[in-house]
């Protein structure tokens, strides 16, 4: 009976009437209309509206002062490496990430500035760099590999060197590859981990270069004779540098024939043109002077069974 009498007072207070509710309607926009209230809430979004444009036109400031300071920085750099003659690719690297770090800190100042949580967006960065250096491992190798070589300068540009069994002149140095032209122009792109880590050999950094020869006579041949007209030959050509001076001597006496060895050392820029010119003229003039060239024989003895 309790239960039924609790019921049915529940449903009661669930019908109200449409005095009462227009009442209490009334009383809500009173409430709502109460000058003091009111100006409570214009109050603290006024102050919200003057603070945040503070702190917008305080990073506008920064920005603005914060990208000239990093172009006078960057303009400054960028004097000092011309003056310097950088290497290009290091000097275009150089700049580019002077300027890349700069915007990003500049980022992170307006940030923290506006009121954000700054170490919540490094974190974002650093996960972004992680992934995207697991992703590029490779070529990130690469990309250090070429400042190595931009910073340590093994080779430069037009220089004439062998690494990785190739061979040929220098025609760019980028930050993932070196491009070499081969003698036989090739175009052949080595990519800087793998030449920044082995041993290269660089014919370029010296004026001068030394020529030798090893040319192979017979046994009981002049070899006085033989001796002075190589003597001739290559001063006769003229680029042969006096010092050091030629020589020719016997380098080895071999199974069928006596090895000669002839050294002359040239300016560099000279260096092939001397070598192919008096190879040529060793092979024309010397067996006029009693050199005779061997070559490879077998003597082959024929037995007959008489049985």
């Amino acid at each position: 009976m309790n239960i039924f009498l609790q019921s049915e007072v529940a449903v009661e207070n669930l019908i109200v009437p449409d005095s009462i509710q227009k009442a209490r309607f009334a009383e809500a926009i009173t409430h709502l209309a109460d000058e003091e209230f009111v100006r409570g809430i214009g109050s603290e979004m006024l102050n919200w509206l003057v603070w945040t444009g503070i702190k917008f036109l305080i990073s506008l400031a920064i920005y603005y002062i914060g990208r000239w300071l990093l172009g006078k920085l960057i303009r400054i750099i960028d004097a000092v490496m011309t003056r310097r003659e950088v290497e290009i690719s290091l000097h275009a690297f150089i700049l580019t990430a002077i300027k890349t770090l700069g915007y990003v800190l500049l980022v992170l100042i307006i940030v923290s500035v506006l009121g954000f949580n700054s170490s919540s967006f490094i974190a974002v960065l650093a996960s972004m760099g992680l992934a995207i250096g697991m992703a590029l491992s490779g070529t990130l190798q690469n990309f250090a590999g070429g400042v190595m070589i931009l910073v340590l300068r093994p080779y430069r540009v037009g220089d004439f060197i062998e690494a990785q069994g190739v061979s040929g002149t220098v025609a760019s140095i980028s930050l993932f590859n070196t491009v070499i032209y081969t003698t036989d122009k090739k175009t052949i792109y080595i990519p800087n981990n793998a030449i920044s880590t082995s041993i290269i050999n660089n014919y370029s950094t010296s004026t001068t270069r030394r020529c030798s020869w090893k040319v192979s006579v017979s046994y009981g041949d002049d070899y006085d004779a033989i001796r002075d007209a190589m003597y001739a030959i290559i001063k006769r050509d003229g680029r042969a540098l006096a010092t050091p001076a030629p020589y020719v001597r016997i380098d080895a006496m071999a199974d069928s024939a006596i090895i000669i060895e002839a050294r002359a050392w040239v300016n560099n820029s000279e260096y092939w043109d001397f070598y192919d010119a008096v190879t040529e003229a060793f092979y024309k003039e010397l067996p006029s002077h009693g050199a005779h060239f061997p070559f490879p024989q077998m003597d082959v003895h024929i037995t007959h069974d008489n049985k």
